[in-house]
């Protein structure tokens, strides 16, 4: 089970705002967290943190988590003071609709509320139609462009005002689950190695602007950085026990059920095996998820960096994606980071990565 102090630090990295492309704030809890046990704390120009056991250790391991979430950006003010936000990563826009705002503002924190047309004084012809982000505007309670100016600038970030919350069955509910609780689980994995370290060296990173990049963002350049021979993603995956999901597309994941090991395309076969031996080995539950091509995480990236790094992917089934109230299990989270944590010792300098 995470320990009560692990689950204070989730919380409180779950609830920093920290969008994709401004992820200071919650790299900031992330590293000082990690200083708390780690060998070496380091950051880079991207943004990127990292965190390092058994630093004369071979080979070289990497933990990858994005810290960053998706988010909203200040577009434009009008002459009223109302804000216009643009989006920053993957939105359903249907989902802001009501919603609180925080902005993070030069002088401070700035609250806002998403508005939109009355239902009531819709035509019948736009009552079904879903709202697009340009329906939608942010009232701050200014009253004139230039009161409003005075507390945001164009190009401040937010976020969806929520705070985590605690659910039945050892749950936990918050708007940043994708992909905070990946860098979580890396740098909870790391400090499980740290008690038992084997012969690698081993350096969790909670990297930057997954959710905008398409070039490889932070977990790119970071990879480039640390020099892995092997890489193991974290990342969440669409939990597939609510309804209105189709198996037989994207498979059989239920929340509670362990994690899930991604095969195929850019998995290295022998990362994966040595994820799904180990997790046998230590009666972890696990389901395992088809990939075709591409995976549409840092593992993308990650494989291709320099001459090759045997990369895997583990993903934690999580309910409501891209919403303010994504639903992860603690118990997958807690078993994915003995997962990792045990993989890692298990690969020493003997292990030949070279696809066969």
């Amino acid at each position: 089970m995470l320990s009560p102090s692990s689950l204070a630090f989730l919380k409180r990295l779950l609830d920093t705002p920290a969008p994709s492309g401004f992820e200071g704030p919650a790299a900031r809890v992330w590293r000082e967290e990690a200083s708390t046990f780690a060998e070496r704390v380091t950051t880079d120009v991207a943004g990127n943190s990292m965190a390092e056991i058994n630093p004369g250790g071979s080979p070289t391991i990497m933990l990858d988590g994005h810290i960053d979430e998706i988010g909203l950006i200040v577009q434009y003010i009008d002459d009223d003071g109302y804000v216009y936000p643009g989006p920053i990563g993957g939105w359903d826009p249907q989902v802001l609709v009501g919603q609180r705002i925080r902005f993070l503002g030069r002088g401070g924190d700035v609250l806002g509320v998403v508005g939109k047309k009355p239902i009531h004084l819709m035509k019948a012809a736009d009552r079904d139609n879903a709202s697009k982000m340009t329906d939608l505007w942010v009232d701050i309670g200014a009253t004139s462009r230039a009161e409003a100016e005075g507390r945001l600038s164009i190009g401040d970030p937010g976020v969806i005002d929520s705070k985590t919350i605690d659910f039945p069955n050892n749950r936990i509910v918050s708007r940043s689950v994708d992909d905070r609780i990946g860098a979580f689980v890396v740098l909870e994995a790391l400090r499980r190695y740290a008690q038992n370290p084997g012969h690698a060296r081993v350096v969790a990173a909670a990297t930057t602007q997954e959710e905008i990049a398409w070039h490889g963002g932070g977990a790119l350049v970071c990879t480039n950085c640390i020099n892995p021979q092997m890489a193991i993603v974290v990342d969440v995956t669409f939990a597939t026990d609510h309804p209105n999901m189709e198996k037989k597309e994207i498979g059989d994941h239920r929340v509670g059920n362990g994690p899930v090991l991604s095969r195929g395309a850019v998995i290295s076969p022998i990362v994966f095996e040595l994820l799904r031996g180990t997790a046998e080995r230590q009666g972890i539950k696990y389901s395992l998820h088809a990939v075709g091509r591409d995976t549409a995480t840092n593992a993308d990236a990650i494989h291709i960096a320099r001459e090759g790094v045997a990369t895997g992917l583990v993903s934690i089934p999580n309910r409501y994606m891209h919403s303010p109230n994504e639903l992860v299990s603690l118990d997958d989270v807690d078993r994915t980071s003995t997962l990792l944590a045990e993989v890692c010792r298990e690969v020493s300098g003997k292990t030949d990565f070279t696809a066969r």
